[in-house]
């Protein structure tokens, strides 16, 4: 995948426990027990930027509330793009992580649903064994090649 938040953040390499805490927007207690956040904390906690952040909202997978001009994030709108992220990570494309946010926020008793989502996890696995399996064989023939050099090396250091 090739997009704007791939040149903007690497975010596979963030962890998405979702375990630490968010500062909550400054001066609004109220915003504090609700759960809400500004794009620099959320920003932050996710380690990935703005630009990702705005990214993400254009393709329509997070919608922020907004203050005039600022984007006021909620608990959800956190957890979505753990989400988001973890299925960047993955290797999924941006369709398919609506997708599954479609499914996330379906009811649990939509069971055609839940059964569309197995079988889409269920491709996907299959796609990265078959990769796993290319991976394995390049280098199971890197290592011959580096072997067979080495040996030639060999050879020619005693020629000389």
């Amino acid at each position: 995948m090739n997009d704007l938040a791939d040149e903007a953040d690497n975010p596979g390499e963030t962890a998405l426990s979702g375990a630490e805490e968010i500062a909550p927007v400054a001066g609004d207690e109220g915003a504090a027990q609700a759960g809400l956040q500004g794009i620099n904390d959320v920003a932050e906690h996710l380690g990935i930027t703005h630009r990702a952040l705005r990214f993400y909202e254009d393709k329509g997978l997070i919608e922020p509330a907004r203050v005039g001009n600022t984007r006021i994030y909620s608990r959800r709108d956190v957890a979505r793009m753990q989400l988001i992220l973890r299925g960047k990570r993955l290797g999924f494309s941006i369709r398919e992580i609506k997708e599954f946010l479609d499914l996330y926020d379906a009811a649990p008793t939509q069971r055609e649903q839940m059964q569309h989502l197995v079988a889409q996890i269920r491709v996907r696995m299959k796609q990265l064994e078959r990769q796993q399996t290319a991976l394995e064989m390049t280098i199971a023939e890197l290592k011959s090649m580096d072997e067979q050099a080495c040996a030639r090396i060999a050879e020619l250091s005693g020629q000389d």
